[in-house]
């Protein structure tokens, strides 16, 4: 039987993204759509020809798991509604955006499995640079710069009441993420200066984090809202990784990479048709349906967004701040 599917609130950009993997995939079914903005929401379900519901309770009545894709502060409200019926939850980054909202979090999903949306996991690009890491091609990690560029999305992406920040908590998350996942490891200390250099707004469009891991391991990372309105894509994952015996670029949206070793060693590999979004939902059904951990999970989440709490702190300091607080 397939798996039923609901995407709560359309406020995100993604929700498209996700509406069609969950088209395309046999083993689900996109029942319909809620949005508390009922012209955007019953607008985004004729655009992918299902049903709009304007009431939270019905719809939750009809499915198994829901996609959140509102804005970040009511990430936790939502939640808590479908895991109170029994409903699995892909959530959107950023997980939450406070101590006290992971906590909420937490407590309220314990009975259903919660994915975090981080799809830049399933690239083939960084799958492949794992497996070389992991093979020894590039030796131990000393160091990694990583960027995730954009463009300032506006709306409710710059109220502070809606976001909970402003680029430091947009785009920090998705490089986070991965540096956890690759190095097996939260950090121990977190620097970061944010300023508004571009658009003259009360919340910050520049952003940039020094971290340090219990390792010794350090890394950096430029989460700025600083490409055009005409830039091709969201963002622009990319991560450097500096190792003793080499060193290999990872450009997300390509999704490619190049290695440089010391041996002369060069290796590349290119997937430009790889759909992250649907690989993304494809990962989230196939953990309901076999009943496994999901692969990105809400600890994973939560370990993203306090990259963005610690910054914040530090930026208001001036210093260093333990990651945890």
């Amino acid at each position: 039987m397939p798996v039923r599917v609901a995407i709560l609130s359309t406020a995100h950009m993604h929700s498209f993204g996700y509406a069609h993997g969950l088209l395309g995939n046999s083993k689900c079914e996109f029942v319909g759509v809620w949005d508390d903005d009922l012209r955007r929401g019953a607008e985004f379900a004729s655009r992918f020809g299902v049903p709009f519901f304007a009431d939270l309770p019905e719809v939750l009545e009809k499915i198994d798991a829901v996609v959140i894709t509102s804005e970040n502060k009511r990430h936790v409200e939502l939640a808590k509604a479908a895991a109170e019926k029994g409903k699995h939850i892909l959530c959107e980054k950023p997980l939450v955006t406070t101590e006290e909202e992971g906590e909420a979090m937490a407590a309220a999903t314990s009975g259903v499995k919660v994915m975090t949306a981080f799809p830049c996991r399933f690239s083939p690009a960084y799958t492949r640079l794992k497996e070389r890491i992991a093979n020894g091609d590039i030796g131990n990690i000393l160091a990694i710069n990583a960027t995730n560029h954009g463009t300032c999305p506006f709306g409710w992406f710059v109220e502070e009441g809606k976001s909970g920040g402003g680029a430091m908590m947009d785009h920090t998350v998705h490089v986070a993420d991965l540096l956890c996942d690759l190095l097996r490891e939260e950090p121990a200390e977190v620097y970061a200066q944010t300023a508004n250099l571009l658009h003259g707004q009360s919340w910050e469009d520049t952003a940039m984090l020094h971290v340090k891991f219990p390792s010794g391991i350090f890394a950096t990372i430029d989460a700025s809202w600083s490409r055009p309105n005409s830039y091709k894509t969201w963002g622009d994952v990319k991560m450097s990784v500096i190792g003793d015996k080499g060193a290999m670029d990872l450009d997300m949206f390509a999704q490619a990479f190049d290695v440089y070793s010391n041996n002369a060693m060069r290796g590349s590999v290119a997937s430009y048709a790889s759909d992250l979004d649907s690989a993304l939902v494809a990962a989230f059904i196939k953990c309901i349906d076999e009943d496994s951990y999901p692969p990105v999970s809400l600890d994973d989440g939560l370990k993203a967004a306090r990259f963005a709490m610690a910054g914040y702190r530090s930026a208001a300091m001036g210093e260093p701040v333990p990651y945890l607080p």
